[in-house]
């Protein structure tokens, strides 16, 4: 889903993707729902039997089935802890001009009602999460983004869930910016699901796995097959800081390869310009000798 952002002046180049659970909220949006509501022994009890995405549209119809309400889901949403710095750091990275995504396999009913609770909605242009939508009855439907049990996504990668390859999302994007021309990515990311995308990552990119979560215990297995630039972080306040100190790292790269291109085109200017006054200009007149007088 996009969002208006036609105010940015996405001056920057940057497009900075964000997963959601345990990225820009502290804990799993899924988890937090079903524990807050009481539920967290059934879910553990059908965990082993189905995948996650099934077993989360399955608690939903057990949610409305014992009386709670949408607005009771949209309401624990709104109590999920996330770092004071997080919403400051995305403002910050808007600000400065990138493009913000989400690529999350929570769903998009529980991310829009946190980042509209945020007032930070607009400063998306795209969400790519599963379908989450509340249906005639009442009750909270959850979808995969990948239709599995038809059109299984077909990545080979391990760490990918059979609702989601965010490497496939991460290869689209890239597709779509291509066409605007050259664009760098942040990816920002902390669980196994954020290793594929990772994976497609180009050289002039960043990467920045959550330390000591999944994504970057399997980064650090193995650094050299990550081709993006690697830079980790702890908590909200270091992602602030490295997000905000890599925007900063690539407009002054960019200021210098413009400052050096310029420089470029002058000094060829100037070798074009002798050349020309070597053809059209009068011939340079060179000093006469000097008459040396023989001596008697």
């Amino acid at each position: 889903m996009a969002y208006n952002n036609s105010n940015n002046k996405n001056n920057n180049n940057i497009v900075v993707v964000f997963d959601f659970d345990k990225t820009i909220i502290d804990v799993d949006s899924d988890n937090w729902v079903i524990d807050e509501l009481g539920f967290t022994d059934l879910f553990n009890q059908l965990l082993p039997t189905m995948p996650w995405n099934t077993l989360m549209d399955r608690m939903m119809k057990e949610l409305h089935d014992h009386g709670k309400t949408i607005e009771e889901i949209k309401q624990v949403l709104t109590t999920i802890p996330i770092h004071p710095r997080v919403v400051p750091a995305i403002k910050s990275a808007y600000a400065l001009g990138c493009e913000l995504r989400i690529v999350s396999d929570a769903n998009m009913f529980f991310i829009e009602t946190l980042v509209e609770h945020l007032g930070i909605s607009e400063l998306f242009s795209e969400i790519n999460s599963n379908p989450g939508f509340v249906d005639e009855r009442g009750t909270l439907r959850i979808s995969p983004y990948h239709d599995f049990t038809t059109t299984p996504h077909g990545c080979s990668n391990s760490t990918c869930p059979p609702n989601m390859c965010k490497g496939l999302i991460i290869e689209r994007i890239q597709q779509s910016l291509a066409k605007e021309g050259k664009k760098k990515m942040i990816y920002l990311g902390d669980g196994a699901g954020d290793y594929c995308p990772s994976l497609k990552l180009k050289a002039e990119d960043y990467v920045m796995p959550r330390k000591n979560f999944p994504v970057w215990d399997l980064i650090s297995q193995n650094p050299m097959l990550i081709k993006a630039a690697i830079r980790e972080w702890t908590d909200g306040q270091s992602l602030e800081m490295v997000l905000i100190g890599i925007i900063e790292e690539i407009r002054l790269e960019e200021e210098k390869e413009k400052m050096l291109n310029s420089a470029e085109t002058n000094c060829k200017m100037q070798t074009i310009s002798v050349g020309i006054n070597s053809v059209h200009h009068e011939p340079i007149l060179m000093p006469r000798a000097l008459r040396v007088s023989q001596s008697s």
